[in-house]
């Protein structure tokens, strides 16, 4: 059907519906048919491809063939062995693989948009996947267009429609049918696509088309191509492990030939070779760095911060500035009138006889908050409250405007500062004017005082307002025009002028208690948190005082919109990084603080809830959109949603970014040190004039135990004491800084150390079992390095041994799985290792120990360090 073409009385014919909506159990018989609303993605592995894909690496192919030639020339256990454990690898593999996917499936699911729908003929908030055709959903400025719908009634609705047309300008939307039956979709007025954006107004719209049948479905059949999840820091270690390969690989080419020179079995030295590239080459960094932060930004959704991207995570710990907005996140965004200017004078208590009669109805009829049916009143904070103080006052708004039927509305705009309703006044017309005090006081010309029209007197209007904003109080002017006729140019220009004003009134949003300790912990953790408002300058610096972020009003620390309009870019720049409350600002005056400050080499977070913000929360490091009041616009724009609208929950957020980074380091550390010493074991003994330290089979194994549980429980490690205490991270610093690599070397050197001596002891002592206790040694020092690296400055005997439950049970698994290949019969066949004595074992757990002791005196000198400083 050309649904642009078709009355709207069809549509609800054709479609079963009215404007009552469908029921509940017609839409559930409608989503069988039709499906969910969703654009498909394009056929994802299968978990049998995802389970194949582990063996894709080429030096698991040689090791493969290379075992299964062992086994044809005689040594048929060896390949088995190999062929298990290389299976049981892939296993581990494709489980880390498996839970990533469905990590960032979570995620996805934890994103998905809600719309406003008619059901029962009652609105209803649901997922936007479950719209069907013939539903009726309400549309507003910030909500993205769920499914393709034609408009059945619009106010001053404007949609843009880039996502399709790649026009940018936004549409004007209307309800009349249109004529022409070929028009392009962006000359369809009466249809809103999915996907695209409502700048302006708002309306109701009938679902015609959903998922794949919309104008944007069939362009994503078209394409069909879902990029991959990955992270700066994946890359950067994927690149890394490129390198690192061919290091290795070279390295096992001189291990192989140095090994022909003296004589050993091609075939053993060949696989000694190829085992130890598969087990040194970290191919599954990149896997568990997903894994890490899949399942760290799971875990911050508990703590209502809903990570849209998963490069955030790794960002939030370099923020250095928090841009954040004052109402609602800074304070408890629950409004009250403290303070009415009227009859000439300032108010704290109030009553419907000191107070214009008209101030108390326009509070009632110029606003959109509504009484629900349980009672309560539903709407903007600032509406709610005014809402409140007219009910209170005997002014009932359902009964108003029954009176007084509005009848034409200029919404609020950040560039006008006010927005307008007009009403029926008996047998007039009024308008009322509403917003900021200093723009209303530029369009006024006269002041009621008791119901008498005197000349204004701006200057005395102005020091009332600055004298209420001390307090604290955010100030809303009412204006007010009278019209005999109803003008025929209902913009803002025509009828926002020459107003008489009936009254102020100051409302107070207090601070959030929990926010004032998140600003200190910000400060100390090295980062600025900025207030950035539309209140009146004082009134932000009252609210930025009291909560920490400022100490004392200066014209460096404080700055308003007009002043910040004047200023050029390179003027702005050299003040920015001393301001630190921004009033009277525009929305998209927040795109040019990002830009100054990241110019400045600063990486912000910057809040934001409505359409114009969106700009801004894409150029920020982090954008971070408020979960309750934020648009649908603005959370497509974010990194980040705040699910409490609490400023204290995005420092919660960096100290668990931090974790997050701070534990994939440790599994770097513990990983990249392993293959280190296993390295340095294998190469450095033809070098010593040692046979081969370990068989094939040894290296898989010890590449199998360790790498598996142990290094993924590192996830689970609690955060560092002092953690939010040092400065921000640069995010374009080396995972590898701050003594990482020369940590790498050293301790892996040593492992290597610890191991072969444990051999030449063996051997020249005449213990025939030295083979096994090298294997021994090597993994469980490994066992002890993980232990160790727990925290960076802290004994593990200080944050607690059993403080990481998860990682205490895969050490002790570990340690139990390599005492059962050398004490089971059957896995010292396949192994070929044989039971050790206990002064071997002793002797093996003492040499083990080694590692450990060394890391912890590291530890202890940095302390000392610390504390000298």
């Amino acid at each position: 059907m050309v649904w642009h073409n078709v009355e709207i009385e069809d549509i609800f014919a054709h479609l079963s519906t009215d404007k009552k909506g469908l029921s509940e159990s017609e839409a559930e018989k409608r989503l069988v048919i039709y499906g969910l609303n969703e654009i498909v993605e394009k056929k994802k592995r299968t978990v049998f491809q995802m389970f194949l894909d582990q063996f894709k690496d080429l030096m698991i192919v040689i090791l493969l063939l290379a075992s299964v030639v062992s086994g044809i020339l005689g040594e048929l256990g060896d390949t088995i062995a190999i062929i298990v454990i290389v299976i049981l690898n892939a296993i581990i593999g494709f489980i880390q693989e498996f839970r990533a996917e469905k990590a960032i499936e979570a995620l996805k699911k934890m994103t998905s948009t809600r719309t406003v729908v008619i059901r029962d003929g009652e609105p209803k908030t649901i997922e936007t996947r479950y719209l069907v055709p013939g539903d009726i959903v309400h549309i507003e400025a910030g909500n993205i267009i769920p499914a393709d719908m034609r408009i059945i009634e619009a106010h001053q609705l404007k949609i843009e429609e880039a996502a399709l047309t790649g026009e940018s300008v936004p549409v004007d939307k209307t309800e009349k049918t249109l004529r022409e039956k070929d028009l392009a979709i962006g000359d369809r007025r009466n249809i809103a696509h999915k996907g695209t954006l409502v700048t302006y107004g708002r309306g109701i719209g009938i679902i015609t088309e959903t998922g794949m049948e919309t104008e944007l479905g069939k362009i994503a059949s078209m394409i069909q191509e879902q990029g991959e999840v990955k992270t700066p820091l994946q890359k950067r270690l994927a690149q890394f492990g490129k390198k690192l390969s061919l290091a290795v690989i070279a390295i096992c080419l001189i291990v192989f030939v140095f090994g022909l020179l003296r004589g050993e079995n091609p075939i053993v030295i060949l696989l000694t070779a190829i085992s130890l590239a598969v087990a040194a080459i970290p191919e599954a960094l990149p896997a568990v760095v997903t894994i890490s932060l899949a399942l760290g930004a799971k875990k911050m959704v508990k703590q209502n911060a809903l990570i849209r991207k998963l490069p955030a995570v790794e960002t939030l710990g370099s923020v250095t500035y928090i841009c954040s907005d004052k109402t609602g996140t800074l304070t408890l965004n629950k409004m009250k009138v403290e303070e009415v200017y009227s009859k000439g004078q300032i108010l704290k208590e109030f009553n419907n006889q000191n107070i214009e009669d008209l101030l108390i109805k326009a509070c009632a009829i110029s606003n959109d908050a509504k009484r629900s049916p349980d009672g309560s009143v539903i709407g903007d904070p600032t509406e709610v409250a005014l809402y409140n103080f007219a009910f209170q006052l005997g002014a009932e708004k359902e009964h108003l405007e029954k009176l007084y039927k509005r009848i034409f509305e200029i919404p609020f705009d950040s560039d006008r500062k006010c927005m307008t309703t007009i009403h029926s006044w008996d047998d007039r017309y009024i308008s009322i004017t509403k917003g900021a005090i200093e723009v209303l006081v530029e369009k006024a010309e006269k002041v009621m005082i008791d119901g008498q029209i005197k000349p204004l007197d701006k200057e005395e209007l102005n020091r009332v307002a600055n004298r209420m904003a001390k307090d604290g109080l955010r100030v809303i002017g009412y204006g007010v025009r009278f019209f005999d006729t109803l003008p025929d140019d209902k913009g803002s220009e025509n009828i926002e002028h020459s107003l008489t004003i009936i009254g102020l009134v100051g409302l107070m949003d207090p601070p959030r208690d929990e926010v004032i300790e998140a600003v200190r912990v910000c400060k100390e953790a090295g980062i600025i948190p900025v207030m950035i408002t539309g209140d009146h300058p004082l009134t932000a610096y009252n609210i930025a005082k009291k909560i920490g972020i400022i100490d004392e009003y200066d014209e460096k620390s404080v700055i308003t919109g007009r002043e910040l309009e004047k200023l050029d870019m390179n003027e702005f720049e050299r003040r920015v990084l001393d301001i630190r409350v921004y009033a009277r600002v525009a929305p998209e005056q927040k795109l040019k603080i990002v830009k100054a400050l990241q110019d400045k080499g600063q990486f912000v977070a910057m809040t934001g809830d409505g359409v114009n913000d969106a700009p801004a929360l894409k150029r920020a490091d982090i954008g971070i959109a408020m979960g309750i009041t934020g648009t649908d616009v603005s959370k497509e724009a974010s990194h980040m949603i705040l699910l409490d609208d609490n400023f204290a929950t995005i420092v919660k957020a960096i100290k668990e970014g931090r974790r997050i980074f701070d534990n994939i380091r440790k599994f770097i550390k513990y990983t990249m040190t392993s293959n280190s010493g296993e390295i340095w074991t294998i190469f450095l003994a033809p070098f010593l004039g040692l046979p081969i330290p370990l068989l094939p089979i040894h290296i898989l194994w010890i590449n199998l135990v360790t790498d598996g549980l142990p290094g993924l429980a590192l996830a689970y490690e609690k955060s560092e004491r002092e953690i939010m205490k040092r400065p921000p991270r640069h995010p374009k610093e080396s995972i590898f800084a701050q003594g990482l690599s020369y940590h790498i070397i050293w301790v892996g050197l040593l492992m290597g150390a610890v191991s072969l001596f444990s051999q030449a002891w063996a051997i020249k002592t005449g213990h025939s079992h030295w083979q096994t206790m090298i294997f021994t040694v090597l993994c469980l020092s490994q066992m002890g390095h993980v232990l160790a690296i727990r925290s960076e400055k802290d004994s593990l005997f200080t944050i607690g041994i059993f403080s990481n439950i998860p990682l205490i049970l895969a050490v002790m698994s570990t340690f139990v799985l390599q005492l059962a290949t050398i004490y089971v019969p059957v896995l010292n066949r396949v192994f070929k290792t044989e039971p050790l004595t206990a002064e071997e074992l002793i002797f093996c757990l003492a040499l083990s120990s080694v590692v450990f002791i060394a890391v912890e005196i590291e530890k202890l000198i940095k302390r000392r360090v610390n504390l000298v400083k």
